[in-house]
């Protein structure tokens, strides 16, 4: 039995930044030129990878699933890395905003410090393996490469602002690494293995007097997550920290922040679905009235803040307690709504914080105060006769991309948050064949996500006219071609997103309905032998 080429592509993700990060690390600042050729190169590389997963996942592996042993040790004693279609999505989003973090940073955020590139390919290392791996404690491991890389970019440019922001980040990361390793010890106590899939195998059969251990484990190692997913009261951290982070490190936070909600998804699903006995459905409530106060928390957030950082922090918060409370709902139709719903909100969140830079180019401090002094005491303005003066492009282009990420935060059409947002109604309204129907809790997770959405939409608008209209002291900007082309592209994918809405949808169904046959990814991780080696083979 030999491997195929194919399935060495499930590592690819791991070894290719931790080898240019290797690489870049001993260069110097004089090879800036060389170091970002090499760190783009990476990320483009790692894109055109991780659509070959989502192809092969798709179609050519059996279920859908692709599972790689490192060091050719069977599951569970070995490392099992799995490929499927929800990791593959995910790879490809990472894939995205690393290679327009990389292309906004590229004239300035990047020479500000040596290892820039460095740190940043140790990042994409830890989140791809978060996403492919099976196994608990490397899912730790590469937890702790994420956040170690990401204490040196969030201290990037650093100032007093950034300085004070990283320290609070850093202890709060520190002490979620710590709930981390506890749970993970009092899993392995209970079941005996940390892989995830021979966990979920082994969580039934548990004797009565374990499912204690069993639960408190899982409640502690849930809160580690937790702290990662911003859930409300753990994410206080959160607007402090995306606000005062450098551009392209804050695209990145995005990113790290549904992390969190990606493994609870996994693992809730995987574990602790129906299937796993007396654990059956553990904590699922907790997920659903967090995530539903998590989304009420982030609304009056946004409508409190004036900062721009901080609104896109409150908004990344309402984005992750909606994707638990689905989880915590626990309806199968749901999910495929809420993935879309994760993939719409990233790219719409990850541009608007790369163009707050941009947008306060144009926003002088005499100009913001005067806005903020009018709107406080209602001064009225008699508008002058218009002059018939030009609009300047940058002027253009800033405005219309502020106005397709409001549009995309708050769910409203044509762009895919609204695509999104009304998946999720649909889903909750129409459960499926089988299904009691939309229940008082079902009616409330509705009306949190439309309230939030009106919350959002205030809070942006309110943003815009003091921007864009409040004064006539605001000039046009200069914009750099790399600084312009990331927002746009960003903008442009969520534009494909929902042009290709329904082949979205399906692959995303297929993903959700993967994810919820637990007994797929037990058969697959376990029945999947090591290679042979040639003394095997030989008659």
């Amino acid at each position: 039995m030999s491997l195929a080429w194919t399935q060495h592509l499930v590592v690819v993700p791991i070894v290719l930044p931790l080898l240019c990060g290797a690489a870049l690390a001993p260069l110097t600042q004089g090879w800036h030129r060389l170091k970002f050729a090499v760190a783009y190169g990476s990320a483009l590389a790692l894109l055109a990878n991780a659509l070959a997963l989502a192809v092969l996942a798709d179609g050519s592996w059996p279920a859908g699933i692709g599972v790689y042993l490192a060091a050719n040790w069977a599951a569970p004693f070995g490392i099992a890395l799995v490929a499927d279609r929800l990791s593959a999505c995910m790879l490809v989003l990472t894939a995205v905003l690393a290679l327009a973090a990389l292309h906004y940073a590229q004239p300035r955020w990047s020479r500000i410090g040596v290892h820039y590139h460095s740190l940043f390919q140790f990042l994409l290392m830890g989140v791809n393996g978060a996403f492919l791996t099976h196994d608990l404690f490397n899912l730790f491991v590469f937890f702790e490469v994420m956040l170690a890389a990401s204490y040196g970019l969030v201290l990037h440019g650093y100032n007093v602002e950034r300085l004070r922001a990283s320290l609070q980040y850093i202890a709060v990361n520190l002490v979620a690494a710590l709930f981390f390793l506890v749970g993970t010890a009092l899993l392995y106590a209970t079941t005996g293995t940390l892989n995830m899939a021979d966990m979920a195998g082994r969580v039934a059969a548990l004797a009565p007097e374990d499912i204690g251990l069993l639960q408190a484990g899982v409640a502690v190692l849930a809160l580690a997550f937790l702290v990662k997913a911003a859930m409300w009261p753990l994410g206080f951290w959160l607007p402090t920290t995306y606000a005062a982070a450098s551009p392209p490190v804050a695209v990145m936070l995005v990113l790290m922040t549904k992390v969190g909600a990606y493994v609870i998804l996994r693992l809730w699903l995987l574990v602790f679905g129906a299937g796993a006995g007396a654990a059956s459905y553990y904590g699922y409530d907790a997920l659903l009235w967090g995530g539903m106060a998590t989304i009420v928390y982030g609304a009056a957030g946004m409508l409190a803040t004036d900062t721009a950082g901080r609104l896109a922090g409150y908004g990344a918060i309402v984005s992750s307690g909606t994707l638990l409370a689905v989880v915590g709902y626990g309806q199968p139709s749901l999910v495929t709504a809420a993935l879309y719903y994760f993939i719409a909100s990233t790219l719409a969140i990850a541009a608007f914080v790369l163009l707050i830079e941009l947008v306060d180019r144009i926003r002088t401090p005499g100009a913001a105060m005067l806005a903020l002094t009018a709107e406080a005491f209602a001064v009225e303005d008699t508008p002058a006769e218009p002059k018939g003066r030009g609009v300047p492009a940058a002027m253009a282009f800033l405005s219309l991309a502020f106005a397709a990420c409001a549009l995309t935060i708050a769910g409203l059409p044509p762009l895919s948050g609204f695509v999104a947002k009304f998946g999720m109604f649909h889903a909750l309204v129409n459960p499926g064949p089988g299904a009691a129907g939309i229940g008082v809790t079902g009616w409330v997770l509705m009306a949190l996500i439309f309230l939030s959405g009106l919350a959002a939409i205030i809070s942006l608008l309110r943003f815009g006219v003091r921007t864009f209209w409040a004064t006539e002291t605001v000039g046009p900007p200069t914009l750099h071609a790399a600084e312009v082309v990331p927002v746009a592209a960003l903008l442009l994918a969520s534009v494909l997103l929902t042009v290709q809405a329904q082949p979205v949808f399906d692959y995303l169904a297929r993903a959700s309905a993967d994810i919820h046959r637990p007994a797929l990814y037990i058969e697959h991780v376990r029945g999947t032998p090591p290679v042979a080696g040639p003394a095997a083979e030989a008659p």
